[in-house]
């Protein structure tokens, strides 16, 4: 029996019981707390944990009749629950909780402890069940969410050390203040004036005074640019600048167009004026952008009559042509509006492609005509009796199909605005279309489609788009859990409604005017078992001789893709295994670049680098082989990643830790140099590196760039989203864009080090007080994160600072929460007992608070 077959029939099982009345409880009494118990438990790669239900009202909750859903990244083992309940996956991160012969019920006023065992390990709350709800068996289309939920933070080394060789325990104030003491803050005749770091700048001693009456003078090729300026000025100053031809001598800004690289530009601030010149319009628009940065962050509060630009002459240009933010919308979704703020963010910041992965297998997010099932099924996401309405809750999405995290998609006019707006902004978008795994959304709504034309008997249409083999017994279980997400890349239809999406996605981009160079076409995690007893893929194997095993079916579809994708002048884009081919070596199985599509352009984001699982030089070994590759590692640049290893941070941290200085010292050409610790945060044994390929000078042209990614399993809204992906960017910015720096070539390593010091100094500044104060009020604000103060006790007394210079320090001495009227920290604190402090940003917002006790 196969997995997709077990998980429907149990449902089938679970709708066909005898139906029973109501029972008459109020689910908003039921209590729900959970807990991590044990990890590393009976010595194995497992945890226990336990929920505990309290009714907390006047009557019982019954024996039967009831299943409770929850959404969940760990799997439960079989057998392990306690509780005369069980615990039982469906598909992907769904499981439910039904009673078993013999469950007592819960009496008003008492509780249950229900533990099961599951594996991996636990660390932070965001790896808790999630989405609670209950479904009463006499009314099995209604969730009911459980809104008295809370995860019990985790105090004990047993709840969250992963094994016996975890050698960090949680971060607490007194680490954080042994790791800010490395930096110190950098005066600010010392710091660039512009961020990203240009190429060269030199600061003089006057300023200009920029006033509503300034106008803006621009040549014919960067008219556009001019417009673009005026509006932005008109929030600095509360009126839109006047669009100048040349004037005499009165003050001015000029836009001026002068033979240099495309993406080069000069800015010189001079109390007579300023000038930017380019080559080209986005030379001109990256001017306009240090420009931006130069302004007094203060300014950006509310507009002003008057601001005054420090005297500066700057001469830029970009380390790296692809400067790339990838963003999932797809586990959890964004609005336009929050994807159009990311753009001003990303322009702000000189970032030019916005990597925008619109389909998986928990959402299809983009409105295809022609195509109504894969938004209407494929976009939405609640509690369902059938899987055929809408997809499964997934990632707490809860049961409400019209919750604001789980469904959701961009209309034809959503998407073509957003296309406009990142192309006045100079930033190319390119949509993915997760191919062939991942693509359940895909899957079930083309299964959807092809049963209502079946039923129409219309049997030609309903076979043209649909993307599995009814009669595929094969059995896999991908890395999410799903049993039913994968192509059938055998099947013709799975190439016509590739092409179907294809030219509909181009003919977006032509009635907005933006460009498109290619589609990402995905190609992760494909697991094991696919295709194996699929009757298409036997035919297929029987009519194709370059097909000889389910392996040979990989090259087979990308090579079909890939020539589809060239016949419409685009270039191949995808993951990384797109590059790759399976063979044997001592007859084990092997991977390594692939021959065959060396030659086709084809460009891969390598991601897998996490240090300690083996393939580290992936990216090297690739771009050596003659692939372009876009630098998208896990160890600095998964921003979804959590800051570092505490129960209040949230984030997965399967690959890596990642904070901010993550990002800031990655080394493109070189990021074994300065590898600091591996995927787990232990201290890096630097012997996983022993005959591990490095980048040579031909394998250097083919880096592409650099890419941030934020995948969205733990991001729920717009705040969520902000708080990780900031100040996390601001380091990818200027790894992007910025000169290689000093210390990331220099040789030796005690001169390596004092290079590096010096460099994090300046650029933790320059962040803690320009560019979060101006994110205070940019574009709206951002909710990004505040860094958590360091606090120790020394010389009996509290001593305090922070990782990024910039914010207020507040504390009290009564075990109450700080609040922006309590004592500034400016000297040591002598009071004893238990001492809060917490960090403010200018608009009075907190970080969350550090608590020491001074004895």
């Amino acid at each position: 029996m196969t997995r997709t077959f077990l998980a429907a029939w149990l449902l089938v099982l679970a709708l066909a019981a005898p139906t029973l009345a109501a029972p008459g409880f109020d689910v908003r009494y039921l209590q729900v707390r959970w807990e991590i118990v044990e990890n590393n438990y009976q010595g194995r790669t497992q945890f226990l944990s336990a929920f505990t239900f309290t009714n907390t009202g006047k009557t019982d909750f019954p024996k039967e009749g009831w299943t409770l859903y929850f959404n969940f990244i760990r799997t439960p083992l079989a057998g392990t629950t306690t509780g005369g309940v069980n615990v039982e996956r469906l598909n992907g991160d769904l499981f439910r909780l039904v009673p078993q012969a013999g469950f007592a019920g819960i009496p008003a006023g008492k509780s249950l402890r229900v533990e099961f065992i599951a594996r991996d390990w636990v660390i932070n709350y965001t790896d808790a069940p999630a989405g609670l709800y209950l479904v009463w068996q006499d009314a099995p289309a209604a969730g009911i969410p459980i809104t008295n939920y809370t995860v019990l933070p985790s105090t004990e080394p047993r709840q969250y050390n992963r094994f016996d060789g975890d050698k960090i325990g949680l971060i607490t104030p007194q680490v954080l203040y042994e790791q800010n003491k490395r930096s110190r803050e950098v005066p600010v005749q010392q710091q660039a004036p512009v961020f990203p770091t240009p190429v060269s700048y030199r600061s003089g001693n006057s300023t200009f005074i920029l006033t509503p009456q300034v106008p803006i003078q621009a040549d014919a090729a960067f008219k556009r640019e001019a417009n673009y300026l005026a509006g932005e000025l008109a929030t600095l100053l509360g009126k839109r600048p006047l669009l100048a031809a040349a004037t005499g001598g009165a003050a001015k800004i000029i836009l001026q167009q002068k033979a240099m690289p495309e993406e080069a530009y000069s800015l010189e601030v001079k109390p007579e004026g300023i000038t930017i010149a380019a080559g080209s319009a986005k030379g001109i628009f990256y001017g306009i952008q240090s420009l931006k940065t130069l302004i007094p962050p203060a300014a950006w509060a509310a507009p002003n009559s008057v601001v005054r630009i420090p005297e500066t002459t700057v001469q830029d240009a970009p380390r790296f042509g692809y400067r790339a933010f990838f963003i999932d919308v797809c586990r959890n979704f964004q609005e336009k509006k929050e994807i159009l703020k990311l753009l001003d963010l990303m322009a702000l910041y000189k970032l030019n492609v916005l990597h925008f992965h619109v389909t998986d297998d928990e959402g299809w997010r983009l409105e295809i005509p022609g195509l109504p099932e894969l938004t209407e099924i494929g976009g939405r996401r609640g509690h369902t009796t059938t899987g055929e309405d809408h997809l499964q809750p997934s990632f707490g999405s809860g049961p409400d199909v019209n919750g604001r995290f789980g469904s959701g998609y961009y209309t034809r006019g959503d998407y073509i605005e957003i296309l406009k707006y990142a192309t006045e902004r100079h930033i190319e978008v390119i949509p993915e279309l997760e191919t062939p795994g991942h693509a359940r959304a895909a899957v079930v709504a083309m299964n959807v489609r092809a049963k209502r034309l079946q039923q129409e008997g219309k049997r030609e249409e309903a076979a043209r788009y649909l993307l599995r083999d009814p009669e595929d017994a094969s059995e896999y279980l991908s890395v999410q859990g799903w049993t039913d997400n994968v192509m059938n890349v055998a099947m013709p239809s799975v190439y016509t409604f590739l092409e179907k999406v294809t030219d509909e996605v181009i003919a977006l981009y032509k009635e907005a005017g933006a460009p498109l160079k290619t589609i990402h076409y995905g190609g992760d995690e494909v697991p094991a078992g696919v295709w194996e007893r699929s009757p298409a893929v036997q035919k297929l194997m029987a009519a194709e001789p370059t097909v000889k095993t389910t392996n040979d079916l990989w090259y087979y579809f990308y090579g079909k893709v890939s020539q589809m994708a060239a016949g419409k002048g685009l270039y191949m884009y995808g993951w990384e295994e797109i590059a790759m081919r399976k063979t044997l070596l001592d007859g084990k199985p092997h991977y390594i670049p692939n021959p065959d599509f060396v030659q086709k352009g084809f460009q891969v984001d390598v991601w897998n680098n996490a240090l300690g699982w083996g393939s580290e030089d992936l990216a090297y070994r690739l771009a050596n082989a003659g692939y372009k590759v876009v630098l998208s590692c896990v160890s600095h640049l998964y921003f979804d990643m959590a800051v570092y290893k505490a129960f209040d941070e949230p984030g997965y941290y399967w690959g890596a830790f990642v904070d901010v200085d993550k990002p800031f010292y990655f080394i493109p050409y070189d990021y074994f140099k300065n590898a600091k610790e591996d995927r787990l945060g232990n201290p890096l044994d630097r012997s996983i590196f022993i005959g591990k390929e490095r980048l040579t000078d031909y394998g250097k042209s083919n880096i592409v760039g650099i890419q941030g990614l934020i995948w969205e399993e733990t991001v729920r809204g717009p705040e969520q989203l902000e708080y990780k992906i900031l100040p996390k960017m601001l380091g990818l910015a200027e790894r992007a864009w910025a000169s290689d720096p000093a210390w990331a070539t220099e040789k030796d390593p005690a001169r390596s080090e004092a290079l590096y010091t010096d460099a994090w100094s300046s650029f933790s500044t320059i962040i803690g007080t320009r560019e979060l104060p101006r994110l205070d009020y940019y574009a709206g604000g951002f909710q990004y994160r505040i860094p958590s103060p360091g606090a120790a006790v020394v010389d009996g007394k509290v001593v305090v600072n922070q990782q990024l210079p910039g914010f207020t320090l507040r504390y009290t001495t009564d075990g109450t929460e700080p609040t922006v009227k309590s004592p500034v920290y400016t000297a040591p604190i002598a009071a004893k007992g238990e001492i809060k402090i917490k960090a403010f940003n200018t608009r009075g917002r907190a970080g969350r608070t550090s608590t020491v006790r001074n004895p």
